[in-house]
């Protein structure tokens, strides 16, 4: 419609976003199988830490401009006076799948969103007068994240004997599967967005607030 015109698919771009494009999408894979199969709170609960690592991540990149140390020291009370809160009430008990997987998703999750700000700030310098917009970095991703999350159905155990046999039933469910997974990429398209704009910070909060900020209303 000519909203917003993209350039077409840049291999060399691809490369330079294919860490968060693996992180992102093996993380969209842990997180639908968390909200399936987990239902002790641990993974959410997890998540919140999410702002907390997007920091730290920052400064191991090295991010022209990473977060202050007054506006880190604010972010952890309220993250850790969170998790306190909601630790305290007690969770249901865990399965051992989700003290592996939910760290790994947490991980991952931080790691693409920094990622993601760092070559935006990259591409941001490099290319002045030719500026790649972050909808251009956006399409790349999604591109990237489309062949990824195709690759890890393929991985399914179910994959191959669905695709050798042909069984209509098989074969829907792995697209299903592959829908799901991309609906829930696009979904974060404004988290996505913010850490391309703004910085991974602004996104990871963007991201968890709503999960940061529920536990507080009870101090109130």
């Amino acid at each position: 419609m000519g909203l917003a015109p993209l350039k077409p698919y840049s291999l060399s771009l691809g490369e330079r976003l294919l860490v968060p494009s693996i992180c992102g999408s093996a993380q969209a894979v842990l997180g639908v199988w968390a909200e399936a199969s987990a239902h002790s709170g641990m993974y959410a609960l997890t998540m919140r830490l999410l702002p907390l690592l997007c920091v730290g991540w920052s400064h191991g990149l090295r991010l022209a401009v990473p977060p202050s140390v007054h506006l880190t020291s604010l972010i952890t009370v309220i993250t850790l006076t969170s998790v306190t809160i909601t630790a305290s009430q007690g969770l249901p008990s865990v399965e051992v799948l989700e003290c592996l997987y939910a760290p790994l998703a947490l991980l991952l999750h931080s790691l693409s969103l920094t990622w993601l700000a760092k070559v935006a700030e990259t591409e941001r310098q490099r290319h002045s007068s030719s500026h790649t917009s972050p909808f251009d970095l956006y399409f790349t991703l999604m591109v990237n994240q489309s062949l990824v999350l195709g690759f890890l159905c393929l991985l399914h155990p179910e994959g191959p004997r669905a695709l050798g046999e042909g069984s209509w039933h098989s074969l829907l469910f792995m697209g299903y599967l592959l829908a799901i997974l991309l609906l829930g990429a696009l979904q974060h398209l404004l988290v996505d967005m913010a850490a391309l704009t703004y910085s991974p910070l602004a996104a990871a909060l963007l991201h968890t607030a709503h999960r940061l900020t529920r536990p507080l209303y009870s101090l109130l």
